[in-house]
């Protein structure tokens, strides 16, 4: 399943119309846009609007399947051939918290914030390719608890926690804020994967820059 009612030639004016509408839509919810406001935003009339796209739901999700493939393009495939696991993980916590966090990536944060919008075969070929990647994650945990790199756990509900903390950093980051991206996305993988060191082994330094306890407290170590 594809998006339709997309012309061959209209590239660059469909990914336009599909930036302008996320982040319209992210500013002022699915529910509280309008099909007219996004034409007015793309500086088009709504029966321009209706030529690339047939109906608002069909809009939402061809902003969702683009999200799903720029995450796919900046994250999945800059880490697939990452032969260590540990390593892989790593690099896709960065990747993934810094495609989140970066302004420009609403059609990711609609992926996450309107996921219960999608009704019928839509949803279902989202959900599909978002379960794509709870897959990858969990093999590569189950690889590195194989090899002894993690202690053992449920590749499960590691996977779905190593989600959580990422996908919900959305909803806190600020921009403006005190912390950066890089000092976010170094406390983060720090603090998760000190958290699954086999037991006895030391946890991952900390990483420079952010503290997560006052500055005078130490990190425990993983247990």
């Amino acid at each position: 399943m594809t998006p339709v009612g997309r012309k061959p030639d209209d590239g660059e004016r469909y990914r336009f119309i599909l930036e302008t509408a996320a982040r319209l839509i992210c500013e002022r919810s699915y529910e509280g846009t309008s099909m007219q406001e996004i034409a007015a935003a793309c500086r088009m009339t709504k029966a321009g609007l209706y030529h690339h796209i047939q109906n608002k739901e069909q809009l939402l999700f061809a902003i969702m399947n683009y999200g799903m493939d720029l995450f796919e393009e900046q994250v999945l495939a800059k880490v697939r051939d990452i032969t260590d696991p540990v390593e892989r993980l790593r690099s896709c916590m960065r990747r993934n918290i810094e495609l989140v966090t970066r302004g420009v990536s609403k059609e990711v944060i609609i992926i996450l914030h309107e996921h219960a919008t999608l009704t019928g075969e839509a949803r279902e070929y989202i959900d599909g390719r978002k379960k794509r990647y709870v897959r990858f994650i969990e093999d590569a945990f189950a690889e590195a608890v194989k090899a002894g790199r993690f202690r053992p756990m449920d590749p499960t509900i590691v996977a779905f926690s190593f989600l959580g903390m990422v996908l919900w950093v959305y909803k806190w980051f600020k921009p403006d804020g005190r912390m950066t991206e890089q000092q976010i996305s170094d406390g983060m993988v720090d603090l998760f994967f000190a958290g699954l060191s086999p037991a006895g082994s030391g946890a991952s330094p900390a990483s420079a820059g952010l503290a997560l306890v006052p500055p005078s407290n130490k990190k425990e170590e993983a247990s």
